[in-house]
């Protein structure tokens, strides 16, 4: 079932979550409620989504990148689902790139975020997952991870200027990256 995503504004987007009790992953509710998010996150074209951006302010996010038309040229990430993660910082150089976010549509912004991470977590059906990740891949755990900490992409941006409305980000913002020799 196709989940109804909350926009900025719903309290769920700025509240911490609680983590999820292992013992409840593997309920036919909460396995419900994974394929849900996964369904709800292939509808709108993500590459990730948080429970809170469902209305639930619990420890669960879903990613997924693959032949993403946003995305064509990022490796892919397989489908991963990730419960009361932990995110360890590998290296903090700053990448600065664009996002946007289901809950704050049509805008995209230019987000820093740190180049490489691990996040240790509780899978699908409640294994462990220990994942190191880097560039793309670490910028979408990160973005997933702050919604559930209560926090959107805005909240990292240190120059609001470089925000803008999709369809103008499209035609200004988005300058093609210059060749090299």
């Amino acid at each position: 079932m196709i989940l109804k995503v909350a926009r900025l504004g719903f309290p769920s987007l700025r509240t911490a979550s609680s983590p999820v009790p292992p013992d409840r992953i593997k309920t036919k509710e909460f396995q419900q409620l994974i394929d849900d998010m996964i369904e709800t996150m292939y509808e709108y074209n993500g590459v990730g989504l948080a429970a809170p951006q469902v209305h639930l302010p619990m420890q669960l996010a879903v990613l997924e990148v693959h032949d993403h038309p946003r995305y064509p040229d990022m490796p892919d990430v397989p489908l991963t689902v990730l419960v009361n993660p932990v995110v360890t910082i590998l290296d903090r150089t700053p990448v600065e790139e664009w996002e946007g976010c289901l809950s704050v549509p049509d805008l995209r912004g230019r987000v820093p975020r740190f180049k490489r991470l691990r996040v240790t977590a509780l899978g699908r059906n409640a294994e462990p997952v220990d994942i190191d990740a880097s560039d793309f891949h670490a910028r979408v755990i990160q973005h997933e991870t702050d919604h559930l900490k209560g926090e959107v992409y805005l909240d990292r941006m240190p120059d609001m200027r470089a925000l803008g409305f999709l369809q103008e980000w499209q035609r200004y913002l988005l300058k093609p990256e210059p060749e090299k020799e």
